[in-house]
């Protein structure tokens, strides 16, 4: 059996799941990011299948998301959209820390998933942080900069006024350029990356996530089974049942959880 605990980490609203007969042992553990005007209780069924697996899961609702909601509407919210990225970036750690402490988790194997938004909050978060053992992006942009200037031109060609100075969009892109897996490739460091995306995707482009996988495959030359790219033709911004079942079993694979039971 699954338990679901509905729990705060300081100020981070969280779904918290594990086996039963294994709740209050050390897991590895999976923290998954959901999507952009989306909510953690959305990606219930990826926790679950992980959970079953044997893995710590814990979803996090992103700031103004879910029981963080502020009540704007989704335009304000695409104004706010690069602050709510960066805000779950750190969030991460605090979560980690936390679980930790607690006696809960291997600090030695955490895992991070995410789509969308989310899938971008994962590839920011490996150029951040070393302690992430295993990646999967769903849907996810590794190039913050130029996916910042594409939305930005997008809002001006529908008429949309951008509320900042040329200054404070510089003081943007040179803050995103930090968290931006394309201009920093070697900060991935050989660790399990699974990549997955719809070719149709009109949302979030795959070009940029593929064009990271293709620098990134020398690097993995003898160990290609740590990196993977599934780009499926039929769909779009939308993963696919394989795309999820595919994220468990890369878990399975590269973050398997110990053995915990003599």
């Amino acid at each position: 059996m699954v338990i679901i605990e509905n729990e705060r980490i300081q100020d981070i609203p969280v779904l918290h799941m594990a086996k039963q007969e294994s709740w209050k042992e050390k897991l590895p553990l999976v923290i998954f990011n959901h999507g952009f005007t989306s909510a953690k209780e959305h990606n219930l069924h990826y926790a679950y299948l992980m959970a079953e697996k044997g893995f710590r899961v814990v979803l996090p609702d992103a700031l103004y998301h879910g029981d963080r909601a502020s009540g704007f509407d989704e335009k304000k919210m695409m104004g706010h959209f690069w602050k709510i990225v960066i805000s779950t970036i750190k969030d991460l750690p605090v979560i980690k820390e936390n679980l930790s402490e607690r006696n809960l988790i291997d600090p030695e194997k955490v895992g991070l998933a995410g789509t969308s938004m989310g899938g971008i909050v994962t590839l920011g978060a490996l150029a951040a942080y070393d302690w992430i053992h295993t990646g999967v992006s769903l849907m996810g942009n590794p190039a913050y900069v130029s996916y910042a200037k594409l939305q930005m031109d997008t809002l001006r060609k529908q008429g949309m006024k951008i509320d900042m100075s040329d200054e404070e969009i510089q003081k943007t892109l040179d803050l995103l350029a930090n968290y931006d897996l394309s201009l920093q490739k070697e900060k991935v460091a050989g660790r399990p990356l699974l990549f997955w995306h719809g070719a149709k995707d009109g949302v979030v482009p795959y070009q940029n996530a593929y064009e990271l996988y293709e620098l990134l495959r020398p690097a993995y030359e003898h160990s290609k089974d740590k990196l993977s790219f599934i780009l499926d033709k039929r769909a779009d911004h939308k993963v696919s049942r394989e795309g999820v079942l595919q994220t468990a079993e890369w878990f399975e694979k590269h973050l398997s959880p110990a053995v915990q039971n003599a």
